[in-house]
């Protein structure tokens, strides 16, 4: 988690649109993680594919707005966030709580329209699915930082320096809350073509949890594992971006 001081708040993405730019891949964060997370994924797709990170509020350029803690109105203000910056085909990417976003966003775009031509969905249990017995958000400090570190999404350096963490344990806080609070409304299944990711070492999110996201679309659907674990989208990240751009440009295609 990086937060970049005297950034003015408020824009949730930037879009630069190359001269062979084709689609934007909007990208979600993890609990604690920001646009930084996919610093070095412009350079692991095809130059079709613009990668276009969405800033989420309480980091980085959003710092001085509070973060979330209930997912719904921070989908409802994304979506009035991105609308104006979708003069090209768009997907959505998201990891663990950046999945849940993403997938409610896709609801809300298809709605009105908008529909993403693909929804990509790491590290996270379909939203039908039971969550985890054991939720984190709410334990004291000492134990939430024993149970954020053991997840290895948030980098040793932060957690070691008491004035990194002060700063960032709000956000983890806020995450962590949106993320185990998320309550699923059910509705039909997407238009939209859905690839769900894994790990396949994930102890938190089977491969049955990943299945179950066949029952949010009707259209394409396919299953990709990795190796790794929850975060394999560090570890193995080449092939996550050789797979994520096989499945977008097969979409954008109309395959």
């Amino acid at each position: 988690m990086s937060v970049a001081a005297g950034a003015a708040p408020g824009r949730a993405v930037e879009v630069r649109r190359g001269e062979r730019t084709r689609v934007l891949l909007l990208c979600l964060p993890y609990a604690g993680g920001g646009a930084g997370a996919f610093r070095g994924w412009q350079e692991g797709v095809p130059e079709e594919v613009e990668v276009a990170p969405v800033y989420l509020p309480g980091r980085e350029r959003r710092f001085r707005e509070p973060a979330h803690t209930r997912l719904e109105p921070l989908a409802d203000e994304l979506l009035e966030a991105l609308r104006a910056h979708l003069e090209l085909p768009f997907a959505l990417f998201g990891h663990s709580m950046g999945a849940a976003i993403a997938f409610e966003l896709a609801r809300r775009f298809e709605r009105e329209g908008l529909a993403p031509v693909h929804l990509f969905v790491s590290g996270r249990r379909a939203p039908q699915r039971p969550p985890e017995r054991e939720q984190i958000h709410a334990l004291g400090e000492g134990e939430f930082v024993r149970r954020v570190r053991e997840l290895e999404g948030t980098p040793e350096e932060v957690l070691r320096d008491p004035e990194l963490m002060e700063l960032a344990l709000p956000i983890l806080r806020a995450d962590f809350t949106l993320s185990e609070t998320y309550a699923y409304r059910e509705g039909p299944p997407l238009a939209v073509p859905v690839t769900a990711l894994g790990g396949i070492g994930d102890a938190h999110v089977s491969r049955d949890d990943l299945l179950g996201w066949r029952e949010q679309t009707r259209g394409f659907f396919r299953l990709r594992q990795f190796a790794g674990g929850h975060f394999f989208v560090q570890s193995h990240r080449a092939e996550l971006l050789r797979a994520v751009s096989e499945d977008l440009l097969r979409s954008l295609a109309g395959g």
